[in-house]
């Protein structure tokens, strides 16, 4: 059964999702496909020329942007044409190909965002943050954009692990998943799961926030804004948040995720996906499950108005299995 519960802001016990609106049928979002995130060339000797395990995606220019969560690089694809990726790296460093050692190891690199136009990035940036689920994933970089929109130069490392045991302290066992500027703030998601940790919204004072990522290094700043908010389950596994992006107007979308797990780390049964909106205050205007049922790990949008589309990419949960790029119609 596909249920949604009304979002409301608390700071006590997570309460359980499926409330108000129990048993409210809402109509599914048919996705389409656009193409598998292919690569000329794997990240290293014995990985596959394609990303599988997506989780973040940001429209730059005539390029799309991508992180995948057991990468160190950047994916970069064409806007107007199927032709494979190119990766850039951003963090250095090398990780084991066998898939255990590697989820150990790997940044667990979640969030993709733009920077806004300033004095030091002309043309604006792009940031890269892990999740913070473990003390290995507080790590991020930040690149700048060209003239065209592209990234260029080299990455710049952030580190973010100040920030988030501040954040973990407020919100328990962290999993920061998604985020986006919006005016003077720096929004970012937390993911929640069956366990006790719940989704969260969290705002930031913009401008502190980029002079710690100029200077590498994340302050534990106070929130401006710590919003708890229940998603619905999809047969019984709760929603969580896997990325968001923001609206001209000051509204904003997101993906979520049913996934069968009591915790941040380990993996579980996908039971089912959503995408919604939320207004200006926060509060969640629609949601609606998408079909087919991908793990959607990455959202954005494209063009203006009533021609404004989504742009998705999934993770497959299997590193043998390309990850997608898919689209819908934003009405």
């Amino acid at each position: 059964m596909w249920r949604w519960a009304a979002a409301g802001a608390h700071r006590a016990v997570h309460r359980p999702v499926a409330a108000a609106n129990e048993g409210v049928p809402i109509p599914a979002l048919k996705l389409r496909p656009l193409r598998e995130l292919v690569l000329r060339a794997g990240s290293a000797p014995g990985r596959p020329s394609f990303l599988s395990a997506a989780s973040g995606l940001v429209c730059t220019g005539d390029e799309l942007c991508v992180v995948a969560d057991d990468e160190l690089h950047l994916g970069r694809f064409p806007v107007a044409s199927t032709l494979p990726g190119k990766l850039l790296r951003l963090m250095p460093g090398s990780l084991p190909v066998a898939p255990a050692l590697r989820k150990r190891r790997k940044a667990d690199l979640e969030v993709l965002l733009r920077l806004p136009v300033s004095v030091e990035w002309p043309r604006g940036a792009l940031l890269a943050l892990g999740s913070g689920s473990r003390p290995r994933r507080g790590r991020g970089a930040w690149i700048a954009l060209g003239s065209n929109g592209r990234v260029t130069g080299r990455a710049h490392p952030v580190d973010a692990s100040a920030l988030y045991a501040r954040l973990a302290s407020e919100v328990g066992e962290l999993n920061i998943e998604g985020g986006w500027v919006s005016g003077e703030s720096l929004f970012l998601l937390q993911r929640g799961n069956r366990g006790n940790a719940p989704n969260a919204l969290i705002r930031f004072a913009l401008q502190p926030m980029l002079s710690g990522i100029r200077h590498g290094q994340l302050a534990p700043l106070p929130p401006r804004m710590l919003k708890f908010m229940s998603l619905g389950d999809i047969d019984g596994v709760p929603l969580g948040f896997t990325d968001g992006t923001a609206l001209p107007d000051g509204r904003w979308l997101f993906a979520a995720v049913a996934e069968d797990t009591a915790n941040a780390y380990l993996d579980g049964r996908c039971a089912g996906a959503a995408i919604g909106l939320a207004d200006a205050r926060h509060r969640i205007q629609w949601l609606r499950r998408v079909e087919p049922p991908l793990k959607i790990e990455g959202i954005a949008t494209s063009g203006a108005g009533n021609t404004r589309r989504l742009l998705l990419v999934s993770d497959a949960d299997d590193p043998t299995v390309p990850a997608q790029l898919l689209t819908a119609a934003l009405r």
